[in-house]
């Protein structure tokens, strides 16, 4: 499983947010989020859109951050050496 997770683990982590105000501020259960930064799932297009949207409520420097971890080079078209 997937980066997204790994990257949003970083970055909740980074920022001291937690799991259960990211899960408020876009409006699902506490699970969802858990599952995602322990990997278990990994979440959908539209909810990387919602994550990166209730993270600039939060923390627009987190949110930044983690648009930077999981997307990475793919911005610039560069491949990500550890895919």
């Amino acid at each position: 499983m997937g980066k997204a997770g790994r990257s949003l683990k970083q970055v909740l982590e980074a920022h001291g947010i937690s799991q259960n105000k990211l899960a408020v501020a876009m409006n699902l259960p506490r699970s969802n989020i858990g599952r995602w930064v322990h990997e278990d799932r990994d979440p959908s297009a539209e909810n990387v859109v919602e994550i990166v949207e209730a993270l600039r409520k939060i923390n627009a420097e987190a949110a930044e951050e983690f648009i930077k971890l999981y997307l990475g080079g793919s911005l610039q078209g560069e491949e990500d050496p550890g895919e």
